[in-house]
C-alpha cells in the first residue's frame, strides 16, 4: 500500500493534464475543482472542464454558470483558475467551421443529419471531450488541465474514442454514402434490398439521403478529425498525463473504482492513484473496549449531570464512528490486497456540504495530506 501524494502530482510542473473518473455519488465533481483550486493556490494556471451536466461545479466556483468557453474565477491567489463546461452541439459547430470553407461549413450546419448526430449520435459526446481537450491544450495558455469525466462506467469511453471514430468512419456504409448517386443506387440493389428497407423503416428515406448528403460535405474532414483525436489519445498516455480514480468507501464506489483502476492499466494508461472520498477516521485515539467500559462505569455512578450526559453521548458517538472506520478499512484492505500498486489517500467526511471556494480549499487541504 503507497501513499497517493496529490500536492506533489499538483504542484509539479510536468503535470499537464489531470483525468478524474468514478462512479456517481462519490464527490468527483467537488474533488476536481478542489484540485484545481489548489494547483491555481500554488501559483499555476489552471483550467478545469467539466463533462458532467450538472450545476455543481458552477456553484461551487462562484459562477452563475458555465459553457463552452473557458470563464476566469475570481481567486485571491497566485495563479489563476479557468472553468468551463462542454457543450456537445456547439464543439461540434465549432470543429466544422474551423476545419471547412463558410460554404460548406453552412451547408453542413445545415442538414438534418448532422444535427442529429451533434447532439444526440452515440459516442459524439466522447468525440468532443476529446475534440476540446485537445484544442485546450493546443492554445499553450494552461500549465494544467483538471477534466471531470461523467459520473459512470462511460467516463472512460473517450480513450475508445479514436478507434471507434475510425472504424465508423472506415465502414462499408460510410463508403456507400460518401459516392453521391453509385452509393445511394447500391444500398438498393439486390443483395442490400433487406438491408436497405430495414434502414428505411428506421429513419427513413429522407434521412438517408440527408445522411448520404452529410457524408459528402463531411469527407474531406473525416481524416483531420481522425488524425485530431489520436493526438489527444497519444496526448493523455504521455507521461504529462495522469488518470485518477475517486471513490467512496463503499462495495459499490469500490467496484467501480476496481473496474477503472483495470481498464487504465490495462490500456497503458498513466494512472496516479485513488481517492477515497468522504471516509470516517475515530474521533479520538480511544478503543472500542475503552470507550464501552467507560460507558459501563458512567452508567454505574448514574449521574444525571448535563456534563455526565454530553460524556455519554460523546462516548456513543465515538462508538459508531469507531464500528464504521473498521467497516470502510476492511472495504479498502480488500482493495489494497487486489491493487497494492496503487497509490491512494484518504479525504475525511466534511461537517457540510461544499458550496464555495473556501470549502474546495478545505477538500484541497485535506488531498494535501500525505
Amino acid at each position: 500500500m503507497t501513499d497517493f501524494d496529490v500536492d506533489a502530482l499538483l504542484t509539479d510542473r510536468h503535470t499537464k493534464i489531470v483525468v478524474t473518473c468514478g462512479s456517481g455519488g462519490v464527490g468527483k465533481t467537488t474533488t476536481a475543482a478542489a484540485m484545481a483550486v489548489r494547483a491555481a493556490d500554488a501559483g499555476r494556471t489552471v483550467a478545469v472542464l467539466t463533462i458532467d451536466p450538472a450545476r455543481r461545479l458552477a456553484q461551487s466556483l462562484g459562477l452563475t454558470h458555465l459553457d463552452n468557453t473557458p470563464r476566469r474565477v475570481t481567486l485571491d491567489t497566485p495563479g489563476q483558475l479557468w472553468a468551463m463546461m462542454l457543450d456537445t452541439r456547439r464543439t461540434f459547430d465549432e470543429m466544422v467551421a474551423a476545419h471547412s470553407t463558410p460554404d460548406r461549413a453552412a451547408q453542413i450546419l445545415a442538414n438534418p443529419f448532422y444535427r442529429t448526430i451533434s447532439s444526440s449520435f452515440s459516442g459524439t459526446q466522447e468525440y468532443m471531450a476529446m475534440e476540446k481537450l485537445g484544442q485546450l491544450a493546443a492554445t499553450g495558455k494552461y500549465e494544467l488541465i483538471v477534466v471531470d469525466t461523467p459520473p459512470s462506467r462511460s467516463a472512460l469511453d473517450f480513450l475508445d474514442a479514436p478507434q471507434r471514430l475510425t472504424s465508423f468512419l472506415d465502414g462499408r456504409m460510410i463508403r456507400l454514402l460518401a459516392t453521391p448517386s453509385r452509393g445511394i443506387m447500391k444500398l438498393f440493389e439486390a443483395g442490400f434490398t433487406l438491408f436497405a428497407r430495414a434502414v428505411t423503416a428506421v429513419i427513413g428515406g429522407q434521412m438517408l439521403t440527408d445522411a448520404a448528403r452529410f457524408v459528402q460535405l463531411f469527407e474531406d474532414m473525416f481524416g483531420g478529425f481522425r488524425e485530431r483525436a489520436e493526438t489527444t489519445y497519444q496526448l493523455l498516455r504521455d507521461p504529462g498525463s495522469s488518470f485518477v480514480v475517486v471513490a467512496t468507501c463503499q462495495a459499490d464506489a469500490l467496484r467501480e473504482a476496481a473496474y477503472f483502476t483495470d481498464r487504465l492499466v490495462s490500456e497503458q494508461m498513466p494512472l496516479a492513484g485513488l481517492i477515497l472520498n468522504r471516509t470516517h477516521p475515530p474521533l479520538a485515539h480511544l478503543s472500542a473496549a475503552a470507550t464501552e467500559a467507560a460507558l459501563e462505569a458512567d452508567a454505574k455512578a448514574g449521574s444525571r449531570s448535563k456534563g455526565a450526559t454530553l460524556a455519554r453521548a460523546a462516548l456513543r458517538i465515538h462508538l459508531d464512528r469507531l464500528a464504521m472506520s473498521a467497516d470502510e478499512m476492511r472495504m479498502r484492505a480488500r482493495f489494497d490486497r487486489a491493487r497494492a500498486e496503487v497509490p491512494v489517500t484518504c479525504v475525511p467526511a466534511q461537517p457540510t456540504d461544499v458550496h464555495d471556494i473556501e470549502g474546495l480549499r478545505a477538500i484541497g487541504a485535506a488531498l494535501g495530506r500525505v
